[in-house]
């Protein structure tokens, strides 16, 4: 049943309730008494029952900013039996992410997130413990060092080699490019590269690429989008919405995916002959054979390939499309952008990671991308582990704490007027960067539970969008124009384009 539905009910009934208190206050008035003044921050009233969960709309990102104009830039609601704190300024976020990230390091886990206990075994919703810093420590010195991703970086080259091809063959052809599916299936076989050394789809318009995006899309919806049995936590052993058992199916299928990988390469290492691959799952299978990391199995793999693939794929799709939508609305910009990709790179050459400091534009695009359309706008969920001042207010323990980076990309206090305009030129010559360190733009969070797979996503970024920018000039679809071209979102973990961007290229000369 859809949760408009369900809230619509126990709202009838809330009213209800609310009347019948009322007519028990006339006839039974209490009496006055001191209260001890509430430490929490201001919010709309909430009512009876509900609280305030009608309030979030469908695009809960946008309703939490508006309520931020309202009630300032910290404020309280009440979904259901779960009190939430929403933050909405950089020096507030720094509190709670920086100041006091010890406090509030512990996810608030979504009922859907337990299915298969994913809570306890993926990396972005793990209680902060010894697990989770050993895994951090695996992602950061054996992963995802600097020095890891330089040495595998030939690996990304290939893959954005096959994009441009494909693209060049769509443009051959006259054929619109769907920029969703195009930057996912490239995303995909990133990953799939650095860490299984093969493709898991190699062509953009491979039947099994738009299965894997529709499976990686509803797991970020299911798991993101409001689910009445977090609100009424009695209500979580019937799962009414069905977004467990939903979530559950979908990590099934993803499971047997990583099975079928996992075990080609355990029966590759034990023939004779066999080559070292080095890669993510060559080196987690080693770690699984080390004495002093037990807690690293198989079935642990999984579930970090989960969010490894989940949100690598997604976000860095989703980010992209945001992009080449926002330039192609944006003729200037994108003549821009592409001037400086052709100068800087020469005729001939692809985009490698090596030229991204010398491409300046190239990166104010893509933080004016994140500022104007954060893959997470509400980051993840924290819980307060205990009594924290924050601000002038007090948030107790156990409270739900979301930031909301989507409202703070629009802080005309930090930004100007002009906030909702695609203007890259922002960021020329400013050093708010995208790391975690400037609180004036999170997309990848901060502190502890910062996004591990950040600095991977940051070179894919970059250079896919280069490469489709240096390689291609871009049209739209007949009968879209920049007047009527689709802007929606749709809401998940991620917020993705509602619509997807269809555009023709047209090869330039190399």
């Amino acid at each position: 049943m859809d949760i408009v539905v369900l809230l619509l009910v126990f709202a009838f009934s809330s009213y209800l309730l609310y009347f019948s208190y009322q007519l028990s206050l006339h006839f039974f008035p209490r009496r006055c008494g001191s209260n001890r003044p509430s430490t929490l921050p201001p919010g709309p009233p909430p009512l009876p029952i509900i609280g305030n969960l009608l309030s979030l709309g469908r695009l809960p990102h946008k309703s939490l900013h508006n309520l931020s104009l309202t009630y300032g830039p910290i404020i309280k609601l009440s979904l259901g039996r779960i009190t939430t704190v929403v933050v909405s300024s950089p020096s507030l976020a720094r509190e709670i992410l920086q100041t006091n990230d010890s406090c509030f390091s512990n996810r608030f886990v979504p009922d859907s997130i337990t299915s298969l206990g994913h809570h306890h075994l993926g990396l972005s919703f793990m209680p902060i413990s010894p697990l989770f810093k050993t895994l951090r420590r695996i992602y950061n010195t054996q992963i995802l060092s600097s020095r890891k991703l330089d040495s595998n970086q030939h690996l990304r080259k290939e893959q954005v080699q096959l994009l441009v091809q494909d693209v060049t063959t769509c443009a051959q052809d006259g054929r619109a490019v769907n920029i969703g599916e195009a930057s996912f299936s490239a995303a995909l076989n990133l990953l799939s590269k650095t860490v299984f050394s093969v493709n898991l789809e190699g062509s953009i318009d491979g039947s099994r690429i738009r299965e894997l995006k529709e499976l990686v899309t509803n797991i970020m919806i299911e798991a993101g989008s409001p689910n009445i049995a977090d609100y009424f936590p009695t209500l979580k052993r019937w799962d009414p919405q069905g977004r467990k058992r939903r979530l559950e199916s979908f990590f099934v299928k993803m499971f047997d995916i990583f099975d079928e990988m996992i075990e080609k390469r355990i029966e590759g290492m034990g023939q004779k002959g066999w080559r070292r691959k080095d890669d993510v799952l060559e080196i987690l299978l080693d770690i699984c054979q080390e004495e002093d990391e037990e807690a690293v199995d198989l079935v642990l793999i999984k579930h970090l390939f989960l969010d490894v693939f989940a949100a690598g794929t997604d976000t860095t799709s989703s980010t992209l499309e945001w992009a080449m939508t926002e330039l192609l609305c944006s003729p200037e910009k994108l003549h821009k952008a592409q001037s400086e990709l052709r100068d800087v790179i020469g005729r001939g050459n692809l985009v490698e990671e090596s030229d991204l400091p010398r491409l300046p534009y190239l990166q104010a695009v893509i933080k004016e991308t994140f500022r104007l359309h954060p893959p997470a706008p509400l980051l993840l969920p924290r819980i307060a582990g205990e009594e924290k001042p924050v601000g002038a207010y007090v948030i107790p323990k156990g409270v739900q704490v979301l930031v909301n980076v989507w409202g703070m990309g629009r802080d005309q206090r930090v930004w100007g007027k002009n906030v909702g305009e695609f203007m890259p030129e922002r960021f020329l010559g400013s050093q708010i960067d995208v790391k975690g360190r400037d609180f004036e733009l999170l997309p990848f969070g901060a502190g502890r539970r910062i996004c591990p797979g950040m600095p991977l996503a940051i070179r894919m970024l970059h250079v896919m969008l280069g490469s489709l920018l240096r390689n291609f000039d871009w049209k739209f679809e007949d009968g879209v124009t920049i007047e009527n071209i689709d802007m929606d979102e749709r809401f998940g973990i991620t917020v993705q384009k509602a619509q997807p961007l269809k555009v023709v290229p047209l090869a330039v000369a190399t």
